[in-house]
């Protein structure tokens, strides 16, 4: 009986030394996000539109910013000798200033925190009116500019002429059809240096080449359009193959046509007929 107690106890101490000994995991440590601090720096505005008259004045008072935060509109004022641009915020006697463009832009020292942080964190008529000019900014979408232009002109060197004679149809209507190769290719370089953007569009879009196989098919009289632009028909028979969609473009109706089994079937005779 003795010996059982005794084991007992030594059981118990080595329980209580090993639970004494175990180490609590260690809790996690959450890092709280800290918003952007605001850069202290000289700051330069500008009127939208490259508008430079000799003097234009903006609302300084009676505009409202709504605070996401507190959930509600608050009151904004540009002051001489408060240190917020909120209303509520102000102490004392509040002292209007003027916010006036000269020749289109207006320069900023770092100094006036205020006015900056109304131009350009709190002013409704910001980006829309006025914007601030930032450096980086602009070389970034310049750059991206650029090489948005030299893919274009890649592309358009590169291109097929049925699918240049596509994309220039869009721009030129018929007078492709009287064009030569060169002309169709000098036309195309230059339309993809002054619209890179919307070359790149029309050249990815399956519908412009559809579209103008249409239009030759049409020219060719392989095809026809009624005059009330509401049927196309066989050149040869006047037997109707489809009709327009009201409010629809017919090209563009004859397009999506082309995609359908019945459609898909007309496209490989035109296409037999065009080779």
């Amino acid at each position: 009986m003795t010996k059982k107690k005794t084991v007992t106890k030594v059981a118990k101490e080595v329980v209580e030394q090993t639970v004494k000994t175990v180490v609590a995991p260690p809790k996690p440590i959450v890092k709280k996000e800290t918003k952007p601090s605001w850069e202290i720096k000289d700051r330069i505005y500008w009127l939208n539109r490259n508008r430079k008259p000799l003097s234009y004045s903006i609302k300084s008072s009676g505009v409202y910013y709504f605070d996401e935060e507190k959930g509600y509109e608050r009151e904004l004022k540009y002051t001489k000798n408060q240190k917020t641009p909120f209303v509520d915020e102000m102490i004392g006697d509040q002292r209007l200033e003027h916010i006036i463009f000269r020749n289109g832009y207006l320069h900023v020292a770092k100094e006036k925190t205020v006015l900056q942080k109304i131009l350009s964190l709190y002013h409704p008529d910001r980006n829309s009116l006025f914007y601030e000019y930032k450096p980086v900014q602009e070389a970034q979408n310049e750059v991206e500019m650029i090489e948005t232009e030299i893919e274009a002109l890649m592309i358009a060197r590169d291109l097929e002429i049925d699918m240049a004679e596509a994309v220039m149809r869009v721009e030129l209507g018929s007078k492709v059809s009287e064009m030569s190769s060169k002309e169709l290719k000098r036309d195309l370089l230059l339309y993809a240096k002054r619209n890179p953007e919307l070359f790149l569009d029309l050249v990815n879009d399956d519908n412009v080449q559809l579209r103008n196989f249409g239009i030759k098919a049409t020219e060719l009289n392989i095809i026809k359009l009624s005059s009330d632009q509401r049927h196309f028909m066989w050149g040869s028979n006047d037997r109707k193959l489809m009709t327009v969609p009201f409010d629809e473009h017919p090209y563009s109706a004859l397009a999506q046509w082309f995609k359908t089994d019945e459609g898909m079937e007309v496209y490989t005779n035109i296409e037999k007929r065009l080779s």
